[in-house]
């Protein structure tokens, strides 16, 4: 199978875009329901502070990625395999439930496809190798964050911690940057914001940012070492700056409602995966007298 991918690109491509359309439609269900399980998961602990020593546990219904089946929210049909083949089954369902015919999002088979371009796209990049393993492991994680980070305004420890520590398993062997820079980025990834944080509290007495957003930098200073952290948070301001000027303009709301920094912090890190050197050659030449 490695050989038939080393010697056919359009092969390897096609079958890493199959695949991301596979985990797109897992993508999904982690967007939708980590959250709710974060969710569940606080009032649960709250229960208990308020409950009595040797009071019974309150019950809990199983609710995780894999348990309940997905389901309508308008009208509780379960969906089936064959409802939920990735964009496949959006397009003969016409984007409508089977059981109430209520309007799906389109954005399910949007995620399906995103994930599945920029799958084929980081694989292809690094060829077949340890790094494209690392690449598309990364990819997913970044889009389950970005999305559920706008959806909620939270960057879940159930995926950020993970993912700093993968940046830096990946690099004891060198696949991206050194083991020691990869330390460093991790360390001055997440003290960068968390002063940023503190400074704009004590001058403004408001939060500018959450800790999920320290972390999901550490991780990415942990992927691509300290050297990429200057070009990351630029990438992110810029990103962030242009996107959420077009939303405000689009959607009429002004710019008083708060944006989440997580979305682009994602949109840099996957620029930096991509094109880590070439950005920050081009930033350094740019400051260079």
């Amino acid at each position: 199978m490695i050989e038939l991918f080393l010697d056919s690109p359009a092969l390897f491509g096609g079958f890493l875009f199959a695949l991301g359309l596979l985990v797109g439609s897992f993508l999904n269900v982690v967007i939708h329901r980590i959250p709710k399980m974060m969710e569940q998961q606080f009032k649960l602990e709250c229960q208990l502070i308020d409950a009595p020593i040797d009071a019974p546990m309150p019950p809990i219904a199983r609710y995780n990625l894999i348990v309940p089946r997905s389901a309508c929210p308008s009208c509780g049909h379960a969906i089936s395999a064959i409802e939920n083949i990735p964009v496949i089954s959006y397009l003969f369902l016409r984007g409508r439930c089977k059981g109430c015919s209520v309007k799906i999002s389109p954005r399910y088979p949007l995620v399906e496809l995103l994930c599945a371009t920029l799958t084929a796209l980081a694989g292809l990049h690094f060829g077949v190798t340890i790094a494209a393993i690392a690449a598309i492991m990364l990819t997913w994680c970044l889009i389950a964050l970005v999305f559920i980070d706008a959806d909620t305004y939270l960057l879940p420890d159930s995926i950020t911690l993970p993912l700093l520590w993968l940046g830096l398993l990946f690099n004891l062997n060198n696949v991206f940057v050194p083991l020691d820079q990869a330390v460093i980025g991790a360390v001055a990834g997440y003290l960068m914001l968390w002063s940023v944080y503190w400074v704009f509290k004590l001058v403004t007495g408001k939060e500018g940012m959450g800790y999920g957003d320290f972390k999901l930098l550490a991780a990415l200073g942990a992927w691509f070492g300290w050297q990429a952290l200057p070009s990351i948070i630029l990438l992110s301001s810029i990103s962030g700056a242009v996107i959420g000027i077009a939303l405000g303009v689009l959607a009429k709301r002004g710019m008083s409602k708060p944006m989440p920094f997580g979305p682009y912090l994602g949109i840099a890190g996957w620029l930096t995966l991509i094109f880590g050197s070439s950005l920050q050659q081009l930033l350094f030449s740019s400051v260079a007298p």
